[in-house]
């Protein structure tokens, strides 16, 4: 008490002379205020009279001063709260017999917080306070005191993982108290449970309405962005962004971006909000039809490329595709990469419009002349060409004419008589040769050329010159297990029957004869159309003609090899001795 006189005193003995008296009256009802008689048992209110390092000194009346760590009025900060003169209410533990008096902040906080909650319980108010640990059976929670959250009240769905509470802090409801025990028990559930209803009838109240909200974008995924409504969280998916096309969510939006959206869908079982932003403009497809018109001419943006044909972007949200086969006339690029590139201007013309299914067909070859128009012209059926071989495949030669376009010789039109494997035997790329015409097939752009229609069929007259009955002298061109074949003039082969080989029964053709071995046959039968000749030998020796010619017969072939080769061994053991 003789602090609070002293301080006093000097505090008006430096007022200066003639100042008013305020001061003086105000600290000394301050001091007179605090004079009431402390009991043990109490929370009182005192004022702070001294600080010092270690301790606050609280005058709490009765002549009595008591001392409170300094810690108590420390906030989480480490700073001092309170400062000589203030007011500060504690609680008293002891009164000493001297004067002296033990005394607490901290305890005069936690009753004071009882008192509130106590008045919270009446009123249905809430509690604020931040999840410090996990206990059994839920968290804990400080409010001032230690209070109980059970798992159950944490969440409306069930916690899996408890931990990532710790940390935050909420409001709370208070379901029960017990101030003797000091037990408290919290729930989160009422209060989530009210701001899921106002959150269902603001959904409900924005899809009915079609209502445009502004949100702030707190998040960017590879997939959307989750848009704060305030306090409704909702996806604006990458597809509901924009009419156009899109790579990555940022390359639109970035986090605490403000923007403009409408709910689109609301799942009510989990609780989900689809955002659009693109819905709240026009979709450009709902008069596609009217401003792209086929036939009409456009310059658009190469905005993708593939194996296919490249898509062109005639505005923000309409693209058209460019099939491969509609780039060029003539020269089909392997690949349409070839041609064009990633945002390269190009022109084009509309081939097809479907509203519905949001695709329009568009060319890029229709813009320049068909030269297949110019070919048919320049080139009728039976006009003979000459040019390079630009390629050679198993089924043919393709044949450079002009204006880009290439001529195909089929392997079947080569040559009349010669059996080919393959166009490479007789054919090479770059050189020049000589062909006719034989169809142009404007519409599926084929230009069909012939080598062996450039001399005439030798078949148109071979039945002429080969008639039933006629003999023939030809070398063996080849042997199979049902046949020889006979080549009685170049490219013209003949077939002997292995039934028609001998009058006496041939086994197997490969014994009759040899490849290279020459033979006289007679015509049995010509096909013109399937160019096939018939021959026998059979019928020659039944008539005798075979051997009154001087013909040998293939017995006396054989025989006569046999012959000369043991001659040859005989002749070659003589030599020897």
């Amino acid at each position: 008490m003789e602090n609070l006189e002293t301080q006093a005193i000097d505090n008006l003995t430096n007022e200066e002379e003639g100042q008013d008296t305020t001061k003086e009256e105000n600290f000394a009802e301050l001091v007179e205020s605090s004079f009431h008689k402390a009991q043990e048992g109490q929370v009182v209110k005192g004022v702070v009279v001294q600080i010092t390092p270690e301790h606050v000194m609280v005058d709490v009346g009765s002549k009595s001063e008591g001392q409170v760590p300094i810690d108590q009025f420390m906030n989480p900060e480490g700073q001092l709260t309170v400062a000589v003169g203030d007011e500060v209410e504690v609680f008293v533990e002891n009164m000493g017999d001297s004067g002296g008096v033990r005394i607490s902040k901290t305890k005069a906080d936690k009753i004071k917080i009882w008192d509130e909650i106590a008045q919270i319980c009446e009123t249905e108010q809430t509690v604020k306070g931040k999840i410090v640990a996990r206990v059994k059976g839920g968290m804990q929670v400080d409010i001032g005191v230690p209070a109980f959250l059970p798992g159950s009240q944490i969440d409306l769905k069930p916690v899996r993982n408890f931990d990532k509470f710790i940390g935050e802090t909420f409001e709370f409801n208070v379901l029960k108290y017990n101030r003797k025990r000091g037990n408290i028990v919290l729930s989160r559930r009422p209060l989530l449970d009210k701001t899921r209803d106002q959150r269902k009838d603001f959904i409900t109240h924005a899809l009915e309405s079609g209502e445009i909200f502004t949100g702030v974008v707190k998040n960017i995924t590879d997939y959307g962005a989750f848009v704060d409504l305030g306090g409704i969280d909702g996806l604006l998916h990458i597809t509901d962004m924009s009419w156009g096309r899109i790579n990555h969510p940022a390359d639109m939006l970035k986090v605490a971006d403000e923007i403009q959206v409408k709910v689109l869908k609301f799942d009510n079982d989990k609780e989900r909000v689809s955002l659009g932003l693109k819905q709240i403009t026009p979709d450009p497809w709902e008069t596609v039809d009217q401003k792209y018109p086929i036939n009409s001419k456009w310059a658009g943006r190469v905005v993708s490329i593939t194996d296919y044909g490249v898509f062109i972007e005639l505005e923000t949200g309409v693209e058209g595709l460019v099939h491969v086969s509609e780039m060029a006339w003539t020269k089909k690029p392997r690949h349409p990469s070839k041609m064009v590139h990633i945002g390269e201007e190009v022109d084009v013309m509309v081939l097809n419009v479907d509203k519905d299914q949001k695709r329009i067909s568009l060319g890029m070859k229709q813009l320049r002349s068909n030269p297949w128009d110019v070919i048919a012209e320049r080139y009728p059926e039976g006009t003979k060409i000459e040019g390079k071989i630009r390629n050679v495949t198993d089924f043919g030669i393709f044949v450079g004419i002009d204006e880009g376009i290439d001529g195909l010789v089929h392997i079947s039109d080569i040559s009349w008589t010669q059996r080919i494997k393959h166009p490479g035997e007789l054919y090479k790329k770059g050189q020049t040769i000589q062909a006719v015409v034989l169809n142009i097939d404007k519409d599926n752009e084929r230009f069909s050329l012939g080598i062996k229609q450039m001399n005439e069929d030798p078949w148109e007259t071979v039945p002429d010159r080969y008639p039933p009955g006629a003999k023939v002298i030809g070398k063996v061109s080849s042997i199979t297990d049902f046949g020889v074949f006979l080549e009685i003039e170049e490219g013209i082969e003949g077939m002997i029957h292995v039934s028609e080989l001998s009058k006496e029964r041939v086994s197997s053709p490969h014994d009759f004869t040899k490849d290279g071995a020459e033979l006289t046959a007679v015509v049995l039968k010509v096909n013109k159309k399937d160019k096939k000749i018939a021959l026998s030998i059979k019928s020659l020796e039944k008539t005798g003609d075979y051997e009154q010619k001087g013909y040998v017969s293939s017995q006396d072939v054989v025989a006569s090899n046999l012959g000369d080769l043991l001659k040859e061994n005989l002749g070659a053991s003589l030599g020897k001795e």
